[in-house]
Parts: structure tokens; sequence; C-alpha cells
């Protein structure tokens, strides 16, 4: 098994790197043979993040020919200056999607408009979906959001994930598919010896004492960044990544994102192609029972250059949370797929996601020097009055700064819900910003406790508005499609036979915790399920 996967490893990323050198948007069986174009496949799988890399790895292992079509770019091409991502520090056209200037989560250091910068057109890789009342955060390119993630590979609590997904055997999920999952991933724990002593962790070591002065809990917390890697960074024999300011705009190193992963292993199966910037916008199905994608396909300028229309006996849904709602809602409204369930486009939750920072005294030095790869957070999971986890998190400006950054996931019961809105063709959100503050009141409480204990203050200066605390954006967009409600038990959609949902859209609205492990687990499981189904006909 583990002998087969990496030759397949490497078959996949020879056909990246391939497809990069050549300029290619079609990655797979005509990049290594030069076959004819096919627009019928007896499997779709819309993105390749989390769950649609799971469901194209598992289908092409059963020896079905897969199509995946994927919004962005492929990343593997470098630029003028070497590098295949910039730097947060240093952004380009390669941050963000489409966008003349960049739109970090903090908008101004000391009130400085000093963060953001002015960009280039590019489909880079960081999309920031803006709603009334709340962003979201997605990843675009062949990937997904392991492009741009901290790569916190947390698993749940067990009873939480019970609660939250109750029609799902947890024995089954702990037993089996979360080590799956973890395996795939290459999930990894930093050496405690090391963290102890690295100049590059000093602020999770400050933000730890200041959490145990307050009586709190921290856990170390495993990641897929290579930490064999990391500390070849800093001995200076490995080019530096986590030790060079990259994160949000992707990591050239070190990183086991799911192209280096579920995605290689996939194309090594030789039964998967992925076409490259091709947005799905509409899905219907025809009367022999097959369904129909239509797609856009884009240039680097953003202009559709082309219009294809892919069939399919079998659709997989991994677009995330927003663009697996939208297509499955549009369907719904227009007509298209008139049977689907009336809880398409509820259950929608930004996973409890609050950002603070905190201003510490002069002695407490956070270090000018800081990996991007968040290995340590609070956990007061267990605090029946106000269960909270909040990942302490790097702030690399390359200067001392005596700040602590988090980002806090609580418990946050409240939903949003998407309607359809036929004039522009698109999914609306409906959150408001009182619902956000059922997460801000959780985490105030946490870091009262804290600034109190440690005679410290919050910073006013980071996101705008002199507020302490980010409520209006999300890394974590859960729900829309929720298991067991919009789909059966497994991820099968309601109203469609032969269409599932393997990503974020199938957790209702929160996790507790970072939750690609869950939506790999869950992905996994659902394709258990689906092969079965296809084996079966």
């Amino acid at each position: 098994m583990t002998a087969e996967l990496t030759r397949r490893h490497l078959l996949g990323l020879g056909a990246l790197q391939t497809a990069a050198a050549l300029g290619l948007t079609r990655i797979g069986r005509a990049t290594a043979a030069g076959a004819a174009r096919s627009d019928h496949s007896p499997a779709l799988v819309i993105g390749s993040g989390y769950g649609g890399a799971v469901a194209a790895l598992r289908l092409g292992e059963a020896g079905i020919r897969t199509t995946v079509l994927e919004m962005g770019a492929l990343w593997k091409n470098p630029g003028p200056d070497g590098r295949v991502f910039c730097s947060t520090g240093a952004p380009d056209h390669r941050s963000m999607w489409f966008r003349t200037r960049t739109e970090a989560p903090l908008a101004t250091f000391l009130w400085l408009d000093v963060v953001n910068k002015d960009i280039g057109l590019y489909p880079g890789v960081l999309d920031r979906v803006r709603f009334t009342g709340m962003s979201v955060y997605v990843g675009r390119g062949v990937g997904g959001g392991s492009l741009v993630n901290g790569g916190m590979a947390v698993t749940p609590h067990r009873g939480y994930f019970t609660e939250m997904l109750p029609g799902v055997d947890a024995a089954e999920m702990y037993g089996t598919y979360f080590p799956r999952a973890r395996a795939m991933l290459g999930v990894n724990t930093v050496d405690p010896a090391w963290f102890e002593t690295t100049e590059w962790y000093r602020y999770s070591r400050v933000a730890r004492k200041h959490a145990v002065n307050a009586g709190l809990r921290t856990t170390f917390v495993p990641n897929v960044y290579d930490f064999g890697y990391m500390r070849r960074e800093a001995e200076g024999s490995a080019v530096r990544s986590a030790l060079g300011g990259e994160v949000i705009y992707g990591n050239n190193h070190g990183k086991r994102s799911l192209d280096r992963t579920y995605l290689a292993a996939a194309l090594g199966t030789g039964n998967v192609t992925i076409e490259t910037l091709h947005r799905a916008r509409a899905v219907r199905r025809e009367p022999d029972g097959r369904y129909v994608v239509t797609a856009d396909r884009i240039d680097l300028g953003g202009k559709v250059v082309e219009t294809r229309e892919f069939g399919c006996d079998r659709l997989f849904l991994g677009a995330g949370s927003l663009g697996t709602t939208e297509l499955l809602l549009r369907a719904r409204e227009t007509g298209a797929l008139p049977g689907l369930s009336p809880h398409i486009g509820t259950g929608w939750g930004p996973n409890g996601n609050v950002m603070t920072g905190r201003a510490h005294h002069l002695w407490d030095t956070v270090g000018a020097h800081q990996s991007t790869m968040p290995v340590l957070g609070i956990d007061d999971r267990d605090n029946p009055d106000n269960p909270v986890f909040a990942e302490i998190a790097p702030l690399p400006t390359g200067l001392e700064h005596w700040v602590s950054l988090y980002l806090a996931i609580t418990r946050n019961p409240e939903r949003g819900t998407f309607t359809y809105d036929p004039v522009t063709d698109a999914a609306r959100l409906h959150w408001s910003r009182a619902q956000s503050q059922v997460s801000v009141a959780s985490a105030r409480k946490l870091f009262d406790r804290i600034n109190a204990r440690n005679a410290t203050v919050y910073r006013y200066d980071l996101f705008g508005g002199n507020r302490p605390f980010a409520d209006d954006f999300t890394y974590h967009p859960l729900g829309g499609c929720v298991l067991g409600r919009a789909t059966d038990d497994h991820g099968r959609v309601r109203g469609a036979p032969g269409v599932y949902v393997t990503d974020g859209a199938l957790v209702p609205g929160s996790i507790g915790v970072n939750p690609f492990v869950t939506i790999t687990a869950l992905a996994e499981r659902t394709m258990d399920r689906a092969v079965a189904d296809a084996q079966a006909r």
C-alpha cells in the first residue's frame, strides 16, 4: 500500500510539473498521453479542495475515469523571482483572486495603512468573498484551501462531533476515517524540545505563559507542515518558507498541501484529469439520468474565453461551503433540479471564528523572527460555561512588536441561511453582526481573563474601526448542505440520485476546531459509500 501510494505520488507530481512547465490548463491523461479531449466522464468532481481531492483519489483508485473542475490555477510555475508564491509581507499579483489591492485579515498596524498593498489583477491564490455582515476567505487553485491555511490539523472532541453530527457513527470515524485522513494528509507534530529553545516560537511560549498565569491549559496542535524541513530552515540548510513569512498567500516549501498528497496520488492512478480555470456555474439532469455541468473557462485576466458542458454519470460536489451550496441552490430555484431538499442553503456558520490581539509589557518580547505555522492552542473546550479553542497565531513583521495574535474558535449556535438572488444569479448569505456578537462575547470572556491576570490590554489598531475583535470574517465556512438534512447520512443529495457532497457544506456551522481534518475524514467516509454504490450498479 505504501509503495503503491509513493509511486502514484511520484507520477502525479510529475504530471503537475509537466502541466506547469507547458502552461497547460488540463492536467492528467491528456498531459501525459496527448489523448483527445472528451467532455463526458463517468465521474465529475467540482473543486479540488479537501473534499474534492479525496473524491478524485478514491474514484481514480477504483478505476473510474474522473474529471475534476477547478476554478483556480495550477500553482507550480515559478514567477520571475523564482518563487511560485509571494510572501505575506511582500504581496504581489499572485496573492489575491482578481483584486487590485490585497485584503488581509489585519487592516492596519499602529493605525497605519501599511498591511495591504496595491497589486495587479490576476487569478491569485486567496479570495475574500464578501457578504453583508461576513466575509469568507477561500483558496483558489489546485489544492483549494490547503494552499492558504495555517495547516493546523486538529481532530474535534468526540463529544462535540457527535453533538454536531449525530447521524454519523463516531466509533467508525475515530477508529477508521480520522486516522486515514491524518495519514494521507501527512500530519505531524513539532518536536517539543526544539519548540522550547527555538527563537521562531518565542511568540507561542510567551502567549502560553500568559494563558497559564490565568489558569488556562495549552496544547500542542498537529500540522501538515513538515517540521523536519522547518528545522532545516532554522539551521540555514533549506530555503525558508514558514520561516520566511509565507502562509496566507501560499507556502513555497515544507507544506504538505493537497497537490502534494491526495491530488498527486489521484493523478498517479492515471484515471483522473484536472481542468483548471473552470468555474462551474450550473447543473442539470438529462432525461437519461445523467448530469450536465456548465462551466466557464477563464483566462489570466478573468475573461470568459469558452463555455463548456461536462456530462457525467455521477457528480461529486467539493466546491466548498460557498460553491457547493450556491450550485445546488441555483439548480433548485431555477428548476434545473426542482426536487432538491428545502434544507439546501441552511445550517451555515463561520465556526465561531473571532480574531483578537493583545499588547504585552516591554519585557515580554515575542521575537522579530516568527514561524508562520501555529503549533499551540489555548484549549478551554471543556469549560461548560464558555468553551473556546484559541490558536496562538503568528504576526511575522520581522520586527519586535510585543503583540500576541489569536484566532478563537467559539461554540456559536447561531446559523445563517443562503437564498438565491435571480438578479445577480448568486447566493446571498443572511448573517447579521448580532449573530457574530455571540462569538465575540465568548472570546472576550476568555481574553479578559488573560488580560486581568497579566495586567495587559487589547490592541485596537489591527482590524479597523478601533475594534479589539474581528468578527466579520471567517477562515472556516461550514454548512449549507448539512449531512442528514439536505443530504442523507452519507452525503448523497436528496432529490438528486448520483450526486454527492464531499466538503465542508456537510458540517452544520461549527465543529469547534480548525475543520479540514474533519472535512477530509467525512469525505473518506462518503467516498467509501460512493465507490460501493458505483460497483453495485
